[in-house]
């Protein structure tokens, strides 16, 4: 997935109000700019640390600038990939691509297709003639748990429960149920649930893995000229 039009680098200022931040652009200007991302964005948001923004020029858009990569570490050169909303985009594209290994193979690939008894959508949706169709739930990791390993979610998250359980559904009606987390800063190698943070979502992963949901898990490659999903990393419940 290319930057299009290319990146632009700042320094963050502060992040407020959950969707907000100032930058301060390389030629000396303040900027508000659109976070992209929901969560608590610990471990990967640091002051004065250096973040790349894409411009939008979309017509009536109030923000100018949409934070895309922030970078962490205690060198600050550690890049996170927080725009969730790329997110989908990119593992649709290793797919299509043939580099997830574990979800090869599928005719046809939809997004956000109403499916269990709640009504929800599921970000993608694998079908192909004499195969079980195969729901992915994707979800972005930035929170870095220790060394090596991240850890999902940073925040309490009910809505990531409800998902857990509506492809516990899906595996129990005779479909494949995964769910994708894309490890979106380069220096984590591993993923685990949070159990800090989120004791229900631990316990729900491991109950429905058990039950036949396949957790997995990709690293994120970034570039200033793109981004792009890469091998797969352990998820580790134990």
């Amino acid at each position: 997935m290319l930057f299009d039009p290319p990146i632009v680098r700042g320094a963050l200022i502060r992040r407020y109000k959950r969707f907000l931040a100032d930058v301060r652009l390389e030629d000396g200007r303040e900027v508000s700019v659109h976070v992209p991302n929901s969560g608590t964005m610990k471990t990967c948001l640091v002051p004065g640390g250096l973040v790349w923004l894409s411009p939008a020029d979309k017509p009536g858009r109030k923000l100018k600038w949409t934070l895309e990569v922030s970078f962490a570490g205690a060198g600050g050169d550690v890049p996170c990939m927080v725009n969730t909303f790329r997110s989908n985009g990119l593992v649709k594209e290793a797919i299509v691509e043939g580099r997830i290994p574990a979800l090869a193979g599928y005719d046809s690939l939809r997004g956000e297709v109403r499916y269990g008894s709640r009504g929800s959508r599921i970000d993608l949706l694998l079908e192909s003639a004499g195969r079980r169709p195969c729901y992915v739930e994707i979800k972005n990791v930035t929170l870095l748990h220790e060394p090596g390993l991240a850890s999902f979610p940073d925040a309490v998250t009910t809505r990531g429960q409800k998902h857990l359980l509506e492809l516990a559904e899906v595996v129990e009606q005779g479909g494949r149920g995964v769910i994708f987390y894309l490890l979106s800063r380069t220096d984590a190698q591993a993923v685990r649930p949070a159990d800090s943070i989120d004791p229900r979502y631990g316990e729900l992963l491991r109950r429905v893995a058990a039950q036949g949901v396949e957790p997995l898990a990709h690293g994120l490659l970034v570039s200033e000229q793109r981004l792009r999903v890469g091998p797969e990393v352990p998820v580790r419940l134990g």
